[in-house]
């Protein structure tokens, strides 16, 4: 005993353009949603990034000290300020040199404390995010208003 089952067909198959449109539309909001929060996830991967250069500075520094008795000579061609010797052709973080988004700077350092701080780059995604900075007593700000100084409130990574 054979069945035979017969489909109805209607004459054309397709999409209308009103559901192509309505579709368009529909990925055009999800996109406006999620762009922005595409960004501000970046931002604070980059500044997460930066957060962990300067604690591998920090590091480096206290290394430094126990080596030499002090800070000081810790940057480039033994100076006192400036790029740091240790990693002034890397980043210390995970991310390559090249596509970094903070330049690593010692600010000061005498012989019993520094002060280093992640800028960042003026091209770059991060640009007036505002410098992240790491004292030697283990003090952390982020300049969030990136007015070139730090208010009380500012006195963390997290603000």
């Amino acid at each position: 005993m054979m069945i035979c089952f017969k489909i109805a067909h209607k004459g054309k198959q397709g999409f209308t353009l009103v559901e192509l449109m309505v579709v368009v539309a529909i990925i055009g909001i999800v996109a406006m949603v999620g762009y922005p929060s595409y960004q501000g996830f970046i931002k604070s991967s980059h500044r997460a990034a930066a957060q962990a250069d300067l604690m591998s500075l920090g590091a480096a520094m206290e290394r430094h000290k126990a080596a030499s008795y002090s800070y000081k000579a810790a940057a480039v061609s033994a100076a006192d300020t400036g790029k740091p010797a240790i990693f002034h052709t890397h980043s210390p973080s995970a991310e390559p040199y090249a596509s970094r988004a903070y330049d690593l700077t010692i600010k000061t350092a005498t012989g019993s404390s520094y002060l280093i701080e992640a800028k960042p780059l003026s091209t770059g995604s991060q640009a007036g995010d505002g410098s992240l900075f790491f004292y030697s007593d283990g003090r952390r700000a982020w300049d969030e208003n990136n007015n070139g100084s730090i208010a009380s409130s500012e006195f963390c990574w997290k603000c």
